[in-house]
């Protein structure tokens, strides 16, 4: 699939603001007073969920790239991980200002009462460990090992699955569509699933040349 530079460029401006989007809307909604009575709870949990989307997103375009051959997916790929952990980034901040308030003794009774925060926090570092190292340089340096170490976002994946299902241990309906989400791209991910994408793709092309 052919795609000019400047599509390209166009389709990283839109992913970009696409991304950016979802921060602003739950930032206005609080602004205009529209965020229930906890509007810190609300920005909390938006962004929380608003990593899983984004996590999922990065790890559907290996798939996608698979599929469809169009470099646009892989031109992103950096792009929507950095996202994921701007979004972690967000996430914690609103914990340390909406919860802790900014006290950061309160720290140990809330680990003590919530033990989901250390999940959480090491979901974070293996966001940390990825956005580090997502650069040319870092490639370069580690070599073969570079893909060991970004191999780390299923552990992520999992760990943010496990935080999340902490937290709404009652409602359990829109934790699954993540978890099925979830375990659908680590599926293609399987080495005998994933060569399949490519004969799926010329299968598609041989069934629209038969029709026309």
């Amino acid at each position: 699939m052919a795609t000019s530079r400047r599509m390209l460029t166009l389709w990283r401006v839109a992913v970009f603001i696409a991304a950016l989007a979802p921060l602003v809307y739950w930032g206005w909604q609080v602004a205009i007073n529209a965020a229930g009575p906890e509007p810190g709870r609300y920005l909390l949990l938006n962004i929380g969920q608003g990593i899983l989307w984004m996590l999922l997103l990065t790890l559907s375009l290996t798939p996608l790239t698979k599929l469809t051959r169009w470099k646009g997916f892989t031109l992103i790929r950096r792009q929507l991980g950095l996202w994921t952990l701007a979004y972690a980034v967000a996430h914690l901040l609103c914990y340390a200002l909406f919860i802790l308030g900014l006290d950061l003794s309160r720290l140990g009774s809330e680990i003590v009462r919530r033990p989901y925060i250390i999940v959480g926090m090491l979901a974070l570092v293996g966001l940390i460990v990825m956005g580090v190292t997502s650069n040319k340089w870092s490639m370069r340096k580690l070599g073969k090992r570079w893909k060991t170490v970004h191999k780390v976002v299923y552990l992520v994946l999992g760990l943010g699955l496990l935080h999340f299902l902490w937290v709404v241990r009652a409602d359990l309906e829109q934790w699954s569509l993540y978890a099925a989400a979830g375990a659908l791209l680590m599926v293609l991910r399987i080495p005998p699933v994933a060569r399949q994408l490519p004969k799926i793709r010329q299968l598609g092309k041989r069934h629209q040349g038969a029709r026309a």
